[in-house]
């Protein structure tokens, strides 16, 4: 019996005026462990009439991830943070009580264009720490924890797994882990993974029960303990997943929490400019969209 209990297809999403791969939250699963939500961004050529340009925007309890393949994104905060990400890097910002930033490509770059591709991850906070300071770190590839094993190349990119600990700075139990590989083969983490479990194929494909799985679909485990499959010559994939909580976790827009009234109070400090600003961005924001909170 295939340890596979759900198939979650990459659907196609809008996010002002770039178009991305949405993978969670899914109608039947909005959560795999702590991770609430994961875009593919891109692969996409730019030019200057259509760069990235993602203004001032607001976050609460949650941390966000970013993770790029290909191409360079600007990052500010207002935490203070000025910092261009790069393929291979993690930027990790933890909103807490509530932070605000911005995703622009470099201003150097604008007239030259190129490309872009990447994966933006939310991880929700846990209940206690949703209320926490806004922090941000920065980690560089050659700072991540990688190794090699049968000709397969793991990168961990937060968490802890397979004991090794990522120095991104999570907050409850979970793990993200990059795979690759040029020749098929098998790989088994049978014990080695803990609560809930998804498996993202980038490129390539798996084999799992004698059923091949291919790009864009997001498999999510009956069992974390169970998971093993056959990778296929020349897959990108990427393992996560972690502890689920207790608490449901609802989200509206850019706004994350266990508690309702903490989002209710969040849309409206964003409509009365109640947020904390970026330094040379305090005049530019991105209205909140005008649908209800559920």
């Amino acid at each position: 019996m295939s340890n596979v209990g759900l198939i979650i297809e990459e659907r196609a999403a809008n996010i002002g005026n770039f178009m991305v791969g949405r993978i969670l939250p899914f109608r039947e699963k909005r959560m795999v462990g702590p991770f609430i939500f994961i875009d593919h961004m891109g692969p996409v050529s730019y030019s200057r009439n259509d760069i990235l340009d993602i203004g001032p925007h607001p976050h609460i309890g949650l941390s966000t991830l970013t993770y790029l393949f290909e191409g360079t994104v600007l990052h500010k905060d207002s935490i203070g943070s000025n910092v261009e990400i790069s393929p291979g890097a993690v930027n990790w910002m933890t909103g807490g009580k509530g932070v605000v930033h911005s995703e622009r490509t470099p201003e150097r770059m604008k007239d030259s264009g190129g490309n872009l591709h990447g994966l933006q991850i939310w991880v929700a906070l846990p209940k206690e720490e949703e209320d926490c300071e806004p922090n941000f770190t920065h980690v560089e590839a050659n700072q991540l924890p990688s190794w090699e094993e049968n000709k397969v190349q793991f990168k961990l990119l937060a968490g802890e797994l397979h004991g090794k600990k990522s120095p991104v700075p999570v907050y409850s139990p979970l793990y993200l882990l990059e795979i690759k590989n040029t020749e098929a083969t098998k790989i088994d983490f049978d014990n080695q993974l803990y609560g809930e479990c998804g498996l993202y194929i980038l490129d390539g494909g798996v084999k799992i029960d004698g059923e091949v799985f291919g790009p864009k679909q997001l498999l999510v485990a009956k069992d974390a303990k169970l998971c093993s499959f056959e990778v296929l010559e020349n897959t990108s994939l990427y393992l996560f997943g972690g502890e689920p909580f207790e608490e449901e976790r609802f989200i509206h827009w850019n706004f994350v929490s266990s508690s309702r009234d903490k989002i209710t109070k969040a849309i409206e400090d964003w409509k009365s400019l109640s947020f904390p600003k970026i330094k040379g961005e305090e005049d530019q924001f991105i209205p909140i969209p005008d649908f209800p909170f559920k």
